[in-house]
């Protein structure tokens, strides 16, 4: 018999959260033991994020949902400015994180890890939980080995709050691993408007795009004499992310230590497409 993981979600206001929300009650081995949102305090989650009503109330701080104990797992969908503490609250009170929220430093990233091996429990921070989205940035990984110049843009709503997004600094750094720093383009190059050639990572650029009417895609470009290669993930609905979710919620039960990035738990997702 599958043991049930209890778990709570920050961030549950949003629109990610209340997606996060309806899986963990429509999974029959997760449990929704607390709520945690800022603008829905006092409502039932189930409610606010669409379904009948499931006697959990929104609470609006994160500490005080924590502290009575018996939750396993939290998971993040808040802002960048909110879920550092958020997880260092999380693992103070031994609660796994689960975080999808970017915006993370490598120093940060480094403490959080130090913390779940102190108290001997996992954690993840994930930039993209889409199965497709992981592909991309190892498709991206492979083709870097043959084709190192390259561009990235990435494209997403105008209420995104960071840039460049998590996902394409993920893709640069898994690029940069195999690749190696080379600065691309003239060598006398002069941007005649600031930033007109994107942020600059490891000798290539990564361009941030920002409208109403996108959700999030990403293209890396590859150019090479002759030829270019693109690579591209489009999404278009949040419940895409949710299988990523799942899985990621019942893998970080099983190890010690944080783990920075889904593609490290890919293995587990393809179980979890299974019927």
């Amino acid at each position: 018999m599958t043991e049930t993981i209890r778990v709570a979600v920050a961030g549950a206001s949003g629109k990610m959260g209340r997606e996060v929300v309806k899986m963990v009650l429509e999974e029959p081995t997760f449990e929704l033991a607390a709520a945690i949102g800022r603008s829905t305090v006092g409502q039932d989650a189930g409610a606010a994020a669409g379904l009948p009503a499931c006697g959990v109330t929104i609470a609006g701080d994160l500490e005080e949902a924590l502290r009575g104990g018996g939750i396993d797992v939290l998971v993040d969908f808040t802002v960048p400015q909110s879920a550092y503490g958020n997880a260092k609250t999380a693992i103070t009170y031994g609660v796994r994180p689960v975080v999808g929220t970017t915006g993370f430093s490598p120093e940060q990233i480094d403490e959080l890890d130090k913390l779940c091996r102190s108290r001997g429990i996992g954690g993840l921070i994930a930039p993209n939980f889409s199965i497709g989205a992981i592909l991309m940035m190892k498709f991206a990984q492979e083709a870097a080995k043959y084709f190192p110049h390259l561009e990235i843009i990435e494209y997403h709503g105008d209420r995104k709050l960071d840039a460049p997004s998590g996902t394409s600094i993920k893709t640069a750094e898994l690029i940069s691993a195999v690749r190696g720093e080379l600065r691309q383009g003239h060598p006398d190059e002069e941007e005649k408007l600031e930033g007109a050639r994107g942020g600059y990572y490891n000798g290539f650029r990564i361009h941030s795009v920002r409208l109403p009417g996108i959700f999030a895609q990403q293209e890396v470009i590859f150019g090479a004499f002759g030829q270019t290669l693109r690579i591209r993930h489009d999404s278009y609905d949040r419940a895409g992310y949710m299988p990523g979710v799942k899985t990621a919620v019942r893998k970080v039960m099983t190890y010690t230590g944080l783990v920075y990035g889904f593609e490290h738990l890919l293995d587990g997702a393809e179980e979890e497409r299974r019927p």
